[in-house]
Parts: structure tokens; sequence; C-alpha cells
């Protein structure tokens, strides 16, 4: 039986300068749910005399360190290929090829300091997401530490097996430590830690890891070979980091607020009650669930902040009141339904049925409190997540977990309402979407922009632009709208003065650059913001305008158009997803 493992012991023995550790690939059960759960028979490391693990054991040592590990390939079908076993950043790294009942050892330098991974391949697998049967249970985590030691953390990698059973089944499993959502661990914090993870992705596929209510400060960035520090003045603050296949990074963040928080992918298809192992019969209601280990499932991760000792909760003064109402109406484009978050402008609410082109930009301020109405008129539940907004938890807008104790926020039913308090400690580009029944609803237009000013700005729509990219349905390919548009008229700028650009990508999945170009050359624009936080002045720099935006990132940039056409295009010009003449004047 495959043991899930929490990352916190190291394996081996060290005696002197040498760690030497002997290791076994096997098949064996793993449980990725309840210990009771559904089970899968897969192939994963070991050491010899122990249970399997998923993740492998964790090798972690300091620098200097010689690693003598023995492999051997327990399996009776398939060759292993072994990766990530030498020094690293040392250049390319050397690959151990073993055949059923084989073994063989490795003795090499353990390297630079970083967040490093290994794994075994089984037979000629190829390292392609656009293929359906994933293997990727067989890895674990290579921690170099620096000679005097690394403060206190905690390591999160990300595994996944599926397969096709059939032309209209496929199983699968997305882990965390070993664990799939409800079962993953509940990691626990205190007002002022500070909070330091390693996020290794051990897939094919690439993870938006999004952390609610709080940014990180991103430290060091990796591709599983080299791991680079970030200097200080280059280290970003985020919401939403992506990683590739088989990269890593390095967070540090400082919880400031109780409650209960997630740290999940983005991908929608990567949380949803369908990732697991049985999933719910077509037609279930569990995607509209209260309960959240039922409305969720997969890669993600639930944390728990506690109050400091003596803490005392801040004073709230006279909050500005909205009426928000969620909304469904005529469908747009593809999708099977029209849904809208609609704000109510004047004495009167708006009619049941109406719904914009896009849902209501929502204009703050910063330091004003703002109680948000949420009135539900769809004939389901619905729940509200403020994207990147730093608020209390019982407001975050995760149903049955958002709030701490017994009191939990609830999901909004029919024909009720439930009031979000916000209180903006920054000004920035931010988002609010569903985070019930995700896939449909969000395809379908429950999503909208946040744009919060500084006290006394206002926003002029002439030098201040937004542009809010989703789906309009899971069907393949992707298609985009744009503010609930994917044939704009030109947008018409005043020349030679600074235009600030919002760009938001709020769709299931998927990353894609937003580009500007004149004819068929990139013209400049100036990095301003990330998620709503300002850039570091290192990076806040003029370059080539092109921007990656992933799945639950907000991007600003500054932009002086000159006389004439340009044409701003989301993915490759030659056939853009989406594309908007900007006409300088």
């Amino acid at each position: 039986v495959i043991r899930a493992n929490d990352n916190r012991t190291p394996a081996g023995h060290i005696r002197g300068d040498t760690l030497t550790l002997e290791l076994e690939v096997r098949r064996a059960t793993w449980r990725p749910e309840a210990d009771s759960g559904p089970s899968l028979e897969v192939a994963a490391f070991g050491e010899v005399g122990h249970d399997p693990e998923i993740p492998g054991p964790l090798i972690r040592v300091p620098t200097g360190t010689v690693i003598a590990a023995t492999v051997a390939n327990r399996l009776s079908d398939s060759t292993i290929t072994v990766h990530g076993l030498f020094t690293h950043a040392a250049g390319a790294g050397d690959s151990l090829v073993l055949q059923p009942g084989m073994s063989a050892t490795v003795t090499f330098g353990a390297g630079e300091p970083g967040t490093y991974l290994y794994m075994a391949v089984l037979g000629k697998r190829v390292f392609d997401s656009d293929v359906d049967d994933e293997q990727e249970t067989a890895s674990g985590a290579l921690i170099v530490d620096p000679a005097d030691g690394s403060p206190p953390d905690r390591i999160l990698m990300m595994n996944i097996w599926g397969q096709t059973l059939d032309s209209v089944t496929y199983r699968n499993a997305l882990a965390i430590n070993g664990r799939s959502w409800p079962y993953t661990e509940r990691v626990e914090a205190t007002v002022g830690d500070s909070v330091r993870w390693r996020v290794i992705n051990a897939t094919v596929r690439p993870h938006p890891m999004h952390l609610h209510g709080f940014y990180f400060r991103l430290d060091a960035l990796g591709d599983g070979r080299h791991d680079s520090t970030l200097p200080l003045g280059d280290r970003p603050m985020a919401v939403t980091q992506t990683l590739n296949p088989f990269e890593t990074m390095a967070l540090t963040w400082v919880p400031d607020r109780t409650g209960n928080w997630l740290f999940h992918c983005h991908i929608g298809f990567h949380v949803v009650p369908e990732t697991r192992m049985d999933p719910p019969p077509p037609g279930s209601h569990d995607r509209m669930a209260h309960d959240p280990t039922v409305h969720m499932a997969g890669l993600v991760l639930g944390i728990q902040v506690h109050p400091a000792p003596g803490g005392v909760e801040p004073a709230r003064g006279k909050a500005r009141r909205l009426r928000l109402f969620v909304q469904e109406g005529k469908p747009r484009a593809r999708a099977p339904r029209g849904m809208g978050y609609v704000l109510q402008r004047g004495a009167r609410a708006p009619a049941l049925d109406s719904i914009g082109a896009a849902s209501s930009l929502l204009v703050l301020t910063r330091g004003e409190p703002t109680d948000i109405v949420v009135l539900n008129r769809l004939h389901e539940p619905a729940a509200i997540h403020w994207h990147g907004i730093e608020l209390e938890s019982y407001s975050d807008g995760v149903a049955g977990w958002s709030g701490s104790g017994h009191r939990l926020a609830p999901s909004i039913q029919p024909g009720d309402s439930f009031v979000a308090r916000l209180t903006l400690p920054r000004a920035g580009t931010f988002i609010y979407h569903t985070h019930m029944n995700d896939i449909e609803q969000l395809t379908s237009g429950l999503y909208g922009g946040i744009v919060v000013l500084e006290p006394g700005q206002r926003f002029d729509p002439r030098r201040d632009h937004i542009f809010v990219a989703g789906w309009d349905s899971d069907a393949e390919p992707i298609h985009l709208l744009v503010n609930g548009d994917s044939l704009p008229p030109p947008l018409v700028l005043e020349a030679r003065v600074a235009h600030r650009f919002r760009f938001v990508n709020i769709g299931a999945a998927g990353r894609f650059p937003f580009s500007l170009y004149r004819d068929s050359t990139l013209v400049h624009w100036r990095r301003l913001a990330r998620d709503g936080a300002d850039l570091p002045a290192a990076l806040a720099r003029i370059g080539p305008a092109r921007e990656w935006v992933d799945v639950g990132e907000t991007r600003d940039v500054e932009f002086r158009a000159e006389p004439g056409d340009f044409l701003l295009v989301i993915g490759n010009p030659a056939k853009p997803l989406w594309a908007r003449t900007v006409r300088g004047r």
C-alpha cells in the first residue's frame, strides 16, 4: 500500500558528508482519497524495506553533500528511465535506464542550493499534455539546502494519474503530497507567521497555483534541473503563479487575517467534482452542493489561520453599499446559458432577465469599506470569490469553507442574498467570479473585472481600459470573449498621452499573450502591475508589447499611442484567438 508522503522526513542515512539511500520502483495500491476509498495500481518510489510513497521519498541535504543512491526496478513489465539524480546546476543531467529486475548505484554531488525533483519514466512515455493517459506518480523532491541551512518550510508536490477506460469513461487522480481534496492536508498557520513553501509540479500539465486572500512573494523559480533565486529587487508579489511541467517555485507569505483559505490550481477542470476517481454521474448536483468536500475535488489545499495571542480585529468604518444581482438571460455566442453579474444603478433593480454584454465592472476605492449585497436570481446556488482581494475569510466566497469554526459562509440559494464585506488595502486590477458549478457558470459569463482606485481618483474610460477575457463555452476549439465581445469595434485613443491597459484572464484554463502590433512589428509599452500589486522598480520597465497572462492573473501596462492604427491581439497574430484595432488620434 502506498503511503501519502507529507515531505517532512528526509530519506536515507548520512554519515560524514555522504547520504546513502536505497530506492526501488514497484507497483502498489494507491488510495489518493480516503484510506478506505477507491484504489489504483500504480508505480511508485519507496525506500527499500519501507512502504512505497507518493510523492517518492524526500531527498534533502545541505550543499556539499555526496549522494550515493541505489535504484532498483521491481516492475515486471516496464523498463524505467530515472531522471534527476545528478549534480544540479552543473550542466546537463544524466539518466539511468533500468530493465525489469535491474538495479544500479549512482554517486553525485548535491550541487547548488535549490528545489529539484527526480522521477522514473515507464517505457517509452512521452511528456505530452495532449496524451490522455498519464502516469506521473513515480517522482520525489530533491532539496539542496545552503550550508548554513534553510528557514523552516513545507514542500508541496503535485502528481497526476489518468487513464481512458473506454470511449466515454476517463478515470484520474490529481494529488498534492499524495492526496486529493478533501483529503489533502490542512496547513495551519498563525497570524504573523512567515509561511515558506517549495512547490513542485511533477506532472506534464501546467498549473496556475492561486492563493486566496493573501499575496505571496515569489522567491525562486526552477525547471527541475536549475533553480534561480530571484534578486531581492526582482521578487514580485502575486496571488497566482503558473508552474509549467516539472517546474518548481519557492514562495513566502505572511497571513495577517484569521480564517479558512485555499491554495489551488486555477484550471477549472482540476478542481471540480469530475476530478474524483469515481466522478458523479451526469446531471449530478455535486457541483452545486453547499458542502465544500463535495463541490470541489482535485488540486486543492486547505489553510487554517489562527489568531495570534492578544490579536484584535481592526475597527471598520461606515461602509458604502452596493447591490449586485446574479442573473440569467440570453446566451452569448456558443454558451448553452447566458449569465451575468449586474450592478444596480439608481433606485430600481435591474430587470429579472437583463444581462449586459459582460458582467458589470466594479469600480471601488482603496481604503473605503464597501458592502456588496449579492442577490441570487438564478434557479441554482451561487457564490462569488473576490479574486486577489485581501479581505475577511467569511466573505472570500467558498461555500461551506470560508470563515472559521462554526461560522462558515453559506452558498447563496435562489432568491436569497449574501453581504460581502470588502475594505480594499491597495489600488489595482482584480477579478470577481463564481466559485460554484465552476465550469458551467464561468463559461456562461459569471465573472467580471474590479478596478480599485486611489482615494480622490475617478475612473476615466478614455484613459483607463480593461480587457476581461473568458471562454464562451467549454467546447473545443477555445473561443474567447473579451468584455463579452468577440468582434469589437476599434478602440480610439488620444495620441501621445498615457493610457492604462488592464488585462484579465478568467477563462476555465489556458495561458496566452496579449500583444500590440503596428503593422507586423511589436510596439513597446511599460509594465506596471501584476495581480493588482505594483511591480518592483526593476521589473516596471519599458519593453516589447507582449504580456503573457495565465488564468487567474491580471497584468497592467501603460501605452502611449502615436497617430495611426495598431492591432491588439490575444494569441498568434497570424491566427489570433481575439483581435481589436487600436487607433491613435
